[in-house]
């Protein structure tokens, strides 16, 4: 059975947002929510939810290249937290280590260094986020 997921690439400005089809194992990104501080708001994501009524949330945890945390890392998981609290939907963290490097690159490679805005780079992390755990989850 198909499941609907979202992916969150969290940061304190902005944080990406992906959606994916767990049976083809792909994403696609949706525009970024803006941040203050880490907090969005919460109404837009809520809008998404209901757009797509997910039966899952990942959400990126950054860690260090050593897999050790970092201070981003507890923000991460607050916010996913927050997610499951507000909206009752399972989440899970997934690592998302080079997932912004691998966005950068990906988007450079469509469109040179005027496509390098930063909500895309967010989606896409996101969206690299998801399929990286559709990955794992085989």
């Amino acid at each position: 059975m198909s499941q609907t997921i979202l992916a969150f690439d969290f940061g304190t400005n902005s944080i990406g947002c992906a959606v994916g089809q767990s049976i083809t194992g792909t994403a696609q990104g949706l525009p970024a929510f803006k941040a203050q501080d880490g907090i969005p708001q919460w109404e837009q994501i809520e809008k998404v939810i209901k757009e797509w009524q997910p039966d899952l949330l990942v959400i990126g945890l950054p860690l260090n290249m050593d897999g050790t945390e970092q201070p981003l890392t507890q923000r991460a998981k607050k916010f996913a937290n927050r997610l499951n609290g507000r909206f009752n939907i399972p989440t899970a963290l997934h690592d998302e280590r080079l997932t912004t490097v691998e966005a950068r690159s990906e988007i450079f490679a469509r469109g040179g260094y005027k496509a390098l805005k930063k909500d895309k780079i967010d989606s896409i992390s996101a969206c690299l986020i998801l399929e990286s755990w559709f990955e794992n989850q085989g």
